[in-house]
């Protein structure tokens, strides 16, 4: 069963069209991801899922709502972790979440049986009366996470959720992100890391220039590389210099250079 089904979505701003009569459908309890370069136009289709941006053409519909005659009843089933971390810094860990909940008019005992249960999951329980302004960019969007799951959303949308992050932090909202979707909620995911979705998601949707290019199993893009005459490598590099980080980033057979504990080149 669809839980999103987009058709010809559009969304121009003056002369730039930066998002090209897209179609595509998710599936209840997928992980989907958006996988394209900066400024391909990701964000703004999560900002019109998200009811956050109205669309110049084209229909679409979230949790069988239509976005933009039912945005309300679309955001009573969303949940959304934005690129801007959104927390206030002189609230703790739990104040933060405390007053999101009572912003989305949840009652006050789940609130502290849901604040409590996603301060564990996020594995932040230690730094719960922490001030969120003494927190680290990672420890910030483990909150936010947690944020965003308060009101227990069927869809959960992921605008970049470890854009910026160190590679330990990377791997624990990974993980995070897994076990979530275990759990049936069905996530959308952003991402320019070509290695981000191909581990995470089920579909991938290859956005480029507003355009979805591709859609299918990372498996079955893979492959298409393959017939098509091509060779994929995935190489290891350990402790380059930054000058030759960026000559390989130059190379035309390059299409990705990403950094965990190695740089790993695609």
């Amino acid at each position: 069963m669809s839980t999103i089904e987009v058709d010809k979505l559009t969304r121009k701003f003056k002369d730039l069209v930066a998002v090209d009569h897209i179609s595509f459908k998710v599936e209840k309890g997928q992980l989907f991801g958006l996988l394209g370069p900066n400024g391909a136009g990701k964000s703004t289709i999560i900002r019109m899922l998200c009811t956050l941006l109205r669309p110049t053409s084209g229909e679409a519909k979230v949790a069988g709502f239509e976005i933009v005659k039912e945005a309300g009843k679309v955001r009573e089933h969303i949940g959304l972790v934005a690129e801007k971390i959104i927390l206030y810094d002189r609230l703790t860990a739990r104040e933060n979440l405390k007053f999101f909940g009572r912003l989305n008019h949840i009652p006050e005992k789940t609130i502290s049986e849901r604040t409590k249960k996603l301060l564990k999951l996020v594995k932040m329980e230690k730094w719960a009366n922490n001030l969120a302004g003494t927190f680290s960019t990672g420890m910030k969007q483990r909150i936010n996470l947690a944020r965003a799951l308060l009101d227990m959303p069927e869809i959960l949308f992921l605008d970049e959720p470890t854009l910026g992050l160190d590679p330990q932090t990377t791997r624990a909202i990974r993980d995070f992100i897994k076990e979530i979707n275990k759990e049936g909620i069905t996530i959308i995911l952003t991402t320019h890391i070509m290695q981000e979705a191909d581990i995470l998601c089920n579909i991938i949707g290859i956005i480029d220039q507003g355009k979805i290019v591709a859609l299918d199993t990372p498996q079955n893009l893979k492959s298409a590389i393959s017939q098509q005459g091509k060779t994929a490598f995935d190489l290891n590099i350990s402790n380059p210099s930054a000058q030759v980080v960026s000559q390989i980033e130059q190379l035309e057979t390059v299409s990705l250079v990403s950094q965990e504990n190695d740089y790993n080149l695609k």
